[in-house]
């Protein structure tokens, strides 16, 4: 079992050595392809996408870092709703973001129309939200939750009480933060940094919809457009080299965040409390909070709503509910498909990874190689995986036409689940070995003086204590599965569209009340994860 699972694992890999093999097979050909994008089109992928990221960097270390010191070390009006309401804009795609703010700050849209009609000004009154500094804006509000939640955390195992001792040794408020709140959470807003970014380079949606020139457009307009498949390959292994930079500073942050906690009934949890805030403070930290949940949530899902209400209400044929439920079919078959295989694979990962001693032997080395490779996966932009999966398959084409693989990946649901399972599997790990890490391996020893076989001690120990975490596992990774974009639009079959790509279709081709019931939909089963999240922090 473990052979078969360190080959799945290395299969699992398959896309990126696909992607990196691509400079082991440098020709004439292809230091042409590469010189010519260095004097064209590269400068432009690499300083747009660095600079898309550097702002949103510095946008959501900042709005997530403020959130989270309001809510955990301040006490204000509100402070417990914001608490769970600030998760909320982790529901929202950023493509939908962005459909949603084009349709209403574009300058046929509501809010640009009634301002002229009410001022009687001319023209445009602000520039166009489809542009880089728009794209900023709307990845800070859909991704600073990242930052928010880790921060968060960092904060509320030891913020208050060390705010509280530096107080009882005479620092003023501002130095309480400067010196000892905003140092204690550096490492988690580092981290929350790191994946906010990683968000931000493999996105597709909203680059291809405001028009910008980052690596993921880059690498499709190369694929689709260009037909260079050299040129795309190049493309994705310069983002992937990125994104391993990220992953890198999200693994070092990670790794510095250790802390030493008090149990919630203890006196020093007890003494301790959140500084109250009054007056013009209160105000401040209140509109802080909310700023952000209605920008990022409340007014996209209001918006949304009144463009599928105008849709219904003027359309010729009303609203397409019979293709909705196609398209939603298809969305929910994949998602579930993707999830109970990724569940499976990650209870049998995480089963032999307990049972056997990770170091005995080469198998054990092997297996924990394979274990690593899993869980970078998520990590790994769908562009950069599209791309990565079709590379071999063109290869095993142009050596044995008779193979039929193009017809097997693309035409089928095969190459859809295979992407899946690359990007999200991860996700399903990371869960089960959180859930293995609460089972004592105690119990396995017992276990085996009472003779029991491994089987039975998957199937009736480790299975029932491990049903909470794999069903959150399955549900992460469904979530994520109907949200996914870039991988989706390039391998789905004919006649298989999701709900995602639909929207997508419809917003490119400015049919935004169309878009409107899909992205709806998607933005109602990402609620679900946040509830949940919600849920489990107030049980803390």
């Amino acid at each position: 079992m473990a052979a078969l699972l360190t080959a799945l694992a290395a299969l699992l890999a398959l896309p990126v050595l696909g992607v990196l093999g691509a400079w082991f097979a440098l020709d004439a050909q292809a230091l042409a392809t590469l010189a010519h994008q260095f004097d064209t089109v590269l400068p432009g992928y690499a300083g747009q996408s660095l600079l898309l990221a550097a702002s949103v960097g510095v946008g959501v270390a900042l709005l997530g870092g403020a959130t989270a010191a309001a809510v955990t070390l301040f006490d204000f009006p509100g402070r417990r709703v914001f608490e769970w309401a600030l998760l909320l804009p982790l529901a929202m795609p950023a493509y939908v973001l962005a459909y949603a703010y084009t349709d209403f700050l574009q300058f046929s849209g509501a809010l640009q129309t009634a301002l002229r009609a009410a001022t009687g000004a001319q023209g445009a009154l602000w520039p166009d939200v489809r542009s880089l500094p728009g794209a900023v804006v709307l990845f800070v509000l859909c991704l600073y939750p990242y930052v928010y939640l880790l921060t968060r955390t960092a904060l509320g195992e030891r913020g208050v009480q060390m705010m509280e001792a530096a107080r009882l040794l005479g620092a003023g408020l501002r130095r309480r933060i400067v010196e000892v709140a905003l140092p204690l959470a550096r490492p988690a807003i580092a981290a929350g940094v790191a994946l906010a970014l990683m968000e931000t380079l493999a996105d597709y949606g909203v680059g291809a919809y405001f028009g910008l020139t980052t690596f993921s457009t880059g690498i499709y307009k190369a694929w689709l457009v260009m037909n260079d498949r050299i040129a795309a390959a190049q493309l994705a292994s310069l983002l992937l080299a990125l994104v391993a930079l990220l992953l890198w500073v999200e693994r070092r942050a990670q790794g510095r965040l250790r802390f030493a906690t008090s149990r919630p009934g203890s006196a020093q949890a007890g003494e301790a409390r959140p500084v109250a805030l009054r007056g013009r403070g209160a105000v401040a930290a209140w509109l802080l909070c909310a700023l952000p949940v209605a920008l990022g949530f409340v007014l996209p899902v209001a918006i949304l709503l009144r463009m599928l209400w105008l849709e219904a209400r003027h359309a010729e044929f009303g609203l397409p509910l019979a293709r909705f439920v196609q398209w939603a079919w298809v969305s929910f078959e994949l998602a579930a498909l993707a999830a109970a295989a990724a569940v499976v694979l990650a209870l049998a990962l995480g089963f032999v990874l307990r049972v056997r001693q990770r170091g005995s032997g080469v198998a054990g080395q092997a297996l924990a190689v394979a274990a690593r490779t899993v869980s970078l996966g998520y990590a790994v932009p769908g562009a950069v995986i599209a791309v990565g999966i079709l590379l071999p398959v063109g290869w095993v084409q142009q050596h044995w036409p008779a193979a039929q693989l193009p017809a097997l990946v693309t035409g089928t649901l095969l190459g859809l689940l295979y992407a899946y399972l690359v990007r999200f599997s991860a996700v399903a790990l990371q869960s089960v070995e959180a859930g293995y890490a609460r089972v004592p391996r105690s119990i396995d020893d017992s276990a085996r003086m009472l003779g029991a076989g491994r089987w039975r001690l998957l199937a009736e120990l480790h299975a029932p204590l491990l049903k909470r975490s794999a069903l959150a596992a399955a549900l992460l990774v469904f979530v994520d599965v109907m949200k996914e974009l870039p991988a989706t639009l390039v391998l789905r079959p004919f006649g298989a569209d999701t709900l995602a790509v639909v929207a997508y279709n419809f917003a490119r081709d400015e049919r935004l009340g169309e878009a409107a019931l899909p992205s709806l939909a998607i933005v109602a089963v990402g609620l679900i994860p946040v509830v949940l999240l919600s849920r489990a922090m107030r049980q803390r």
